[in-house]
């Protein structure tokens, strides 16, 4: 009976562990799937060209460039969630580029100049979620119409000229946004660590970030359960437009100079990457560090297919087998770990 008895306790210990990791996969079964796809990446591109990616300077451009559409990626995961989409922050980014440059030439400020650029994004963001939640325009039509809009007005006040920051390149505020960390770690990839962490506080850990979830998968059962769910999206569309603001003044500092179309081509990094994360064009589902991975997966693509020796014209095919392979992984895995 004691050996029966421990061959019992045995098998229950094995069903317990094995429940036990199946609920970890079905709670973070996008987190690993992103996490599977990211791995499988790297090692095609070390076997590709093993010289490129065992060295550091890959790296560092990858630390260095992704952060200038991952910081808006990682906000913009709370808009999809909501079921919303902002096609309008590329242009927020110039905007707010826009606002810093003249806050600066009367101030010489970098702290007010810095704080109105946010400012400007936010209440852009604002004015998108205003727009969509109140009149009732789509959210698609309404960040597309907006985009040509503060596209429209940056040209129109900046005469399609940029404007030199290399005053502000001696200032604080470019070693705190684009400089280095014991000369080996750009700043602006601390920077989008930190927002990501920040992001995926509030999203799982507040209030906040439940109401997201809520408004996205059910907006009836949220308003039912006391949700303003209006609210909810104007925030998530302000935040979207205070961080576009952040990562136009951080890709403009990088390169000491503001150019009237910046942000121009980030709009399909940052919706591919938001994507290629795992959250759900139809809301109610997303992770913050899926957006994270992903902005790193797509900003590996193009140096990691020239490293390996093949032509630019590989990028969308790549591009396209790593965007299919990781939303079958991810739909495999919701399917099977019910």
């Amino acid at each position: 009976m004691g050996a029966e008895a421990e061959v019992a306790q045995a098998v229950g210990r094995t069903r317990r562990a094995m429940g036990a990791l199946g609920r970890t996969f079905r709670r973070f079964g996008l987190q690993i799937g992103i996490g599977v796809v990211a791995l499988v990446v790297w090692l095609l591109f070390l076997i590709g060209s093993p010289v490129t990616f065992l060295s550091y300077p890959i790296y560092n451009a990858f630390m260095s460039t992704t952060p200038y559409f991952a910081l808006m990626a990682i906000p913009l995961t709370l808009v999809v969630i909501t079921a919303e989409i902002d096609l309008s922050f590329p242009s927020i980014m110039a905007w707010g580029m826009v606002v810093y440059a003249l806050a600066y030439s009367l101030t010489h400020s970098p702290f007010i100049a810095f704080v109105a650029c946010l400012a400007a994004g936010v209440l852009t963001g604002w004015l998108n979620g205003l727009i969509i939640t109140k009149i009732g325009i789509p959210s698609l039509v309404a960040t597309l119409g907006t985009q040509f809009f503060w596209r429209g007005v940056v040209l129109v006040i900046r005469g399609g000229n940029g404007e030199s920051l290399v005053p502000s390149k001696n200032t604080w505020l470019d070693g705190l946004l684009v400089g280095r960390f014991f000369d080996l770690i750009p700043a602006q990839f601390i920077w989008t660590i930190v927002i990501a962490v920040l992001i995926w506080f509030f999203l799982n850990r507040h209030r906040f970030g439940a109401h997201v979830y809520l408004t996205g998968d059910n907006l009836d059962s949220a308003r039912l359960m006391g949700v303003n769910v209006d609210g909810v999206k104007m925030r998530c569309f302000a935040i979207v437009g205070m961080f576009a603001a952040f990562a136009g003044l951080v890709q403009s500092l990088d390169v000491s100079y503001f150019w009237p179309t910046v942000g121009e081509g980030q709009l399909l990094n940052t919706l591919a990457s938001v994507f290629l994360g795992g959250t759900s064009v139809f809301g109610g589902a997303g992770t913050i560090f899926g957006t994270f991975v992903a902005s790193f997966i797509i900003g590996a693509i193009n140096a990691g297919i020239v490293a390996a020796g093949l032509t630019g014209f590989w990028t969308q095919l790549i591009y396209g087998l790593i965007v299919v392979t990781s939303v079958g992984i991810q739909t495999v895995l919701s399917r099977r770990l019910r």
